[in-house]
């Protein structure tokens, strides 16, 4: 169908964890994309969640901000990423679209999907360990990777243990990484994953 866009009816996202609402079309010659609005519509009220047009990207309800964004550098891609779901993102949410066509005449399509936000039972981050040791040239790349399991949002620090002294904290991230591994890096690493 002539830009149509294609969606979802509904979606269902874990509390506090991310989410993305999908909505795209396939591009067409001679027909630019002149604004994106999602709006939603919830117990609380309605109101614009995102607003872009050829200038800007605009989250316009506070408590979005911060928490939304969509892709810009996939042409026909314009679906709504959400960071971390609130029990309150709760309601039906729409994506209209208006494009510009070379004869400046105007033309809008929507579609509109519920999104569902349930809670899941809290569970602790469990840890799968990997291989024991580790040996990498000088000069090359690597990485340890964390993964866990358990509710999100799951945060992790890597810690590097120091002969006789306290551990060291060396990274934040699910993958400690390095662009030229060296002599000195050398060392007993751990992670720690941690949830609410």
């Amino acid at each position: 169908a002539f830009l149509e866009l294609s969606g979802p009816s509904e979606i269902r996202g874990v509390w506090k964890g991310p989410a993305t609402l999908p909505c795209a079309y396939v591009p067409v010659e001679g027909f630019l994309q002149e604004t994106l609005v999602w709006t939603v519509v919830r117990d609380q009220g309605s109101g614009t969640v995102f607003h872009r047009d050829r200038s800007s990207d605009q989250a316009l309800l506070a408590e979005y901000r911060g928490r939304v964004s969509v892709p810009k550098d996939t042409p026909g891609n314009v679906s709504l990423h959400i960071l971390s779901l609130e029990i309150s993102d709760r309601g039906t949410y729409t994506c209209q679209v208006t494009w510009r066509a070379s004869n400046s005449s105007l033309m809008t399509r929507e579609i509109a999907m519920r999104v569902e936000v349930i809670k899941v039972p809290a569970t602790k981050p469990i840890i799968r360990a990997g291989g024991l040791g580790l040996t990498v040239p000088a000069g090359a790349r690597t990485s340890l990777s964390c993964v866990s399991s358990g509710s999100p949002p799951i945060t992790y620090r890597w810690f590097r243990s120091t002969p006789g002294g306290p551990a060291l904290l060396v990274g934040s991230q699910a993958e400690l990484a390095w662009d030229s591994a060296q002599p000195p890096d050398s060392g007993e690493y751990f992670c720690e994953a941690e949830n609410r």
